[in-house]
């Protein structure tokens, strides 16, 4: 849900709480904890679960490396599960010509610094960039060009823009800030 007037635009911007997020975390998971029961299942000598035969899988040496694929497998499912619940990358960016301010806010990860919060003054704002590669993996990325700070990355890697949508954004947010685009 994005939300513009005549002097004010916010952009809300999506994290970790994609669908595809979840969809990965779960098979992960699952699929990690089978390979762990087949591990434990070989370890013990009988069938914890009827699908999985242990007598067919000796502990030494494939039981260990089921059981550490299992384990790897849950650490980086639980990885995932964590940036789903913090919600990682999510925030907004706002950008208000009455005040001349624009505020960008992301939620990282725990601690001190979980909480991204940069302002800048528009009249900083030197020009509005696409960066567009094209190939086996696209990839269409739009930024804000800051005097003396570089470029600030507005939309998400992950983010499937069209060219022509990428396009049409740039070009709104560059007449809504009254500043160049550039393309890369």
């Amino acid at each position: 849900m994005n939300w513009r007037s005549e002097h004010i635009w916010i952009e809300l911007i999506t994290g970790s709480r994609k669908t595809s997020n979840f969809c990965w975390a779960c098979i992960l998971f699952l699929g990690s904890l089978g390979f762990l029961v087949v591990g434990t299942s070989s370890y013990l000598g009988r069938n914890l679960i009827s699908v999985f035969p242990s007598q067919q899988i000796i502990f030494f040496p494939q039981g260990i490396v089921m059981s550490f694929y299992g384990i790897a497998g849950l650490f980086i499912s639980s990885y995932l599960w964590c940036t789903i619940a913090w919600n990682v990358g999510s925030g907004y960016d706002q950008f208000d010509r009455k005040k001349g301010i624009v505020c960008i806010f992301r939620w990282g990860f725990p601690g001190i610094n979980r909480r991204i919060f940069l302002r800048f003054l528009m009249r900083d704002i030197q020009s509005i960039r696409i960066e567009i590669k094209e190939g086996l993996y696209p990839r269409r990325v739009l930024y804000m060009e800051i005097g003396g700070q570089g470029a600030l990355p507005l939309t998400g890697t992950d983010e499937n823009l069209t060219p022509r949508e990428i396009e049409q954004k740039a070009a709104e947010l560059a007449y809504f800030l009254r500043v160049p685009i550039e393309v890369f």
